[in-house]
């Protein structure tokens, strides 16, 4: 395996602990952000550069948080087929391993790129659903991959469904949710990307979908996440153009419902099923944070303090473009508060300053 992460003269002397990581990789890549000032209980956004888009993460059995992003080329011919990073206290991250090679890149498609990925760990295997696609494709789909470690290598499954053979337009940015316990355990698959939100059960195999699909939101919305949270069921949708640089407005809003197949309404009680509704506002740029364009984002987590981190991408609008003129999409994470049973983060914004950090023993 490439080694990334190399050390260049940080000190004339050797020491047993050195305090944070001041080189980059041979390709130019910063492996973390680690703010000399911080202390180890604090940490800022972003937490990796320079691309860790529409993020997908979990803490695996060995201890380690890992995260998942859209295919993306950081730097000049440095391609990264899902990228995966990894951190012991989601304050530094670094680069492990992409999760495919050109040569084991999923290939029931014939050309496109790996986009949205959502990892799942059941029954001792890793499960890492994705979407097939390139701009403006008239027939993206979902795939899937397993490996028995968090870092791969991943072995392709091959298509889970594509837009044609389900029906549904723009068939991308799946999210995998199991639900309920013994016999009325059940496990679904929602999708779709601005010609309206889908679901469908699964069978146990994690591949074979199951019964006819259902819609549970208009045309607003693409990259679904659904969290269960006191009997009620949390739908968070981005809305608007991720991939516009400086000038994305994209954003993340939410709707709940207390059925997972809906009705998802608004905290003023309006159903998102209408065309062109958007949830109640959650996440917005700010170009005076220095932050545009927060979106599609990944898991919510409960440190061990009791406090919920959401993790998501954002474009700086002082460097939003790489090398190749594609949006840079960092990763980032801030704390959710819940407000009369509603989430909410602290203005709406992502965060710019040293925030206290997620804690786990």
């Amino acid at each position: 395996m490439k080694k990334l992460l190399t050390l260049v003269s940080c000190t004339a002397l050797l020491v047993v602990f050195i305090a944070f990581a001041c080189g980059s990789s041979n390709d130019g890549v910063l492996v973390w952000n680690d703010p000399p000032t911080s202390a180890d209980t604090l940490y800022q956004n972003p937490l990796f550069e320079p691309d860790v888009a529409d993020p997908s993460f979990m803490r695996a059995n060995d201890g380690w948080f890992y995260a998942y992003g859209t295919e993306n080329t950081w730097s000049p011919g440095v391609t990264r087929i899902v990228p995966i990073v990894r951190s012991k206290t989601m304050k530094r991250w670094e680069y492990v391993a992409d999760a495919f090679t050109k040569d084991t890149k999923p290939a029931w498609k014939t050309d496109g790129g790996i986009w949205a990925p959502q990892i799942v760990f059941r029954n001792g295997t890793y499960y890492l659903y994705y979407s097939f696609s390139k701009w403006d494709d008239s027939n993206p789909g979902i795939g899937l991959a397993t490996s028995p470690y968090p870092y791969g290598p991943f072995t392709d499954q091959g298509k889970v469904f594509d837009a044609q053979s389900i029906d549904v337009p723009n068939s991308i940015d799946q999210f995998f949710i199991e639900v309920g316990e013994g016999r009325n355990k059940k496990r679904y698959l929602f999708w779709g990307s601005f010609r309206g939100i889908y679901g469908i059960e699964m069978a146990d195999d994690m591949k074979t979908t199951m019964g006819a699909k259902f819609k549970i939101a208009g045309n607003g919305f693409e990259a679904t996440y659904i969290y269960p949270k006191n009997g009620k069921f949390y739908f968070f949708g981005s809305s608007a153009s991720c991939c516009e640089g400086a000038n994305s407005r994209y954003r993340v809003s939410v709707a709940a419902a207390d059925d997972i197949k809906g009705p998802y309404k608004t905290k003023d009680g309006v159903d998102i099923i209408d065309n062109g509704r958007e949830g109640t506002p959650f996440l917005v740029g700010d170009a005076t944070t220095g932050w545009v364009g927060p979106g599609h984002n990944g898991e919510i987590i409960t440190d061990d303090h009791g406090r919920d981190f959401i993790i998501y991408h954002a474009i700086a609008v002082n460097n939003p473009l790489l090398p190749n003129g594609a949006t840079r999409r960092p990763l980032m994470m801030d704390e959710i508060l819940w407000i009369d049973g509603w989430p909410t983060i602290a203005g709406n914004v992502p965060s710019s300053t040293q925030k206290t950090a997620p804690y786990f023993q």
